[in-house]
């Protein structure tokens, strides 16, 4: 993909990052937080446009995978045993999943229907993808606040594979420091203190 989200960022402001961010996501959100730093556009608005545009895009794919999951599945029959998986893996840990998910370069379109197409109710895939998208919306647009100037050169700099790699390694990192405090919260050994407080 060409470089060519800048332009339209700053001509276009919101709108550009309401629409880029359904195709191309973190780009557009640490682009559209530069053009916050530069004062063109608002940050807080950037966060909450960032959100929403992801929160459309996983209950569409949510919704896709609810009602095409089966059919989808007796066609390709050889994907039945990875997608039991996942879906064990989502019933086990549904918290961490539906949040992670968010974060995992080229897991944001087939997670959402991954999960659509198991037991997780619709209600609780919107609370939990709610948090999402705010956490990865935020994070992504202060991203680029930060960075300002340096961000529009980074990511011209290193082209589209670098810019993969480096949200694809972002994402990883964040959804293994989740599921690390997630198992250490379900094996931690409690204290005698807290033995004796339970006796």
């Amino acid at each position: 993909m060409d470089f060519d989200f800048l332009p339209l960022v700053t001509k276009y402001g919101y709108v550009a990052t309401f629409g880029g961010t359904l195709i191309e996501g973190e780009t557009v959100l640490v682009l559209s937080g530069a053009a916050a730093y530069r004062g063109l556009l608002d940050l807080p608005v950037l966060c909450a446009i960032g959100a929403a545009s992801a929160f459309l895009t996983d209950n569409l794919f949510f919704a896709l995978g609810r009602g095409c999951g089966p059919a989808l599945l007796e066609r390709w029959p050889g994907l039945a045993p990875t997608v039991t998986r996942v879906h064990a893996l989502v019933d086990r840990f549904p918290n961490s999943s539906v949040i992670g998910v968010r974060f995992l370069y080229g897991m944001r379109s087939v997670g959402p229907a991954i999960i659509g197409a198991g037991n997780m109710r619709w209600a609780r895939f919107l609370l939990l993808d709610a948090v999402a998208v705010v956490l990865w919306s935020t994070c992504w647009t202060t991203a680029g606040y930060v960075l300002g100037a340096a961000a529009l050169t980074l990511l011209s700099a290193i082209g589209d594979a670098g810019r993969r790699s480096v949200f694809a390694i972002a994402g990883l990192s964040i959804a293994a420091l989740l599921a690390l405090r997630r198992l250490r919260r379900k094996f931690t050994i409690p204290s005698p203190r807290d033995d004796a407080r339970d006796g």
